[in-house]
């Protein structure tokens, strides 16, 4: 099983949540809503604080390995940053 991470953006927020497409659960989830991550901008620096976080908690849930879903978006900016994040934290996709 690969658990799915989809990521969205707004303009004021960054919501992920790492998801178990066979049996519609999610897993994991962070959002900047969250008390940690009040101070963090959906831009490429809150993207990357906000990926390293969630990427920590992916591991902590015993996850190695995610399919990555950028819901439509380019790969670039923010999106690039998340990413990057969680492969620092040793996720593989």
């Amino acid at each position: 099983m690969r658990p799915r991470v989809a990521v969205r953006f707004t303009n004021k927020n960054v919501h992920a949540q790492c998801i178990d497409d066979e049996n519609s659960n999610t897993l994991v989830s962070i959002s900047t809503n969250e008390a940690d991550f009040k101070s963090s901008l959906p831009n490429t620096t809150g993207s990357q604080i906000v990926g390293v976080e969630f990427g920590k908690r992916i591991k902590k849930a015993g996850i190695e390995t995610i399919v990555f879903d950028r819901s439509g978006r380019k790969y670039h900016g923010c999106v690039k940053a998340f990413a990057e994040a969680l492969r620092e934290q040793g996720l593989k996709f």
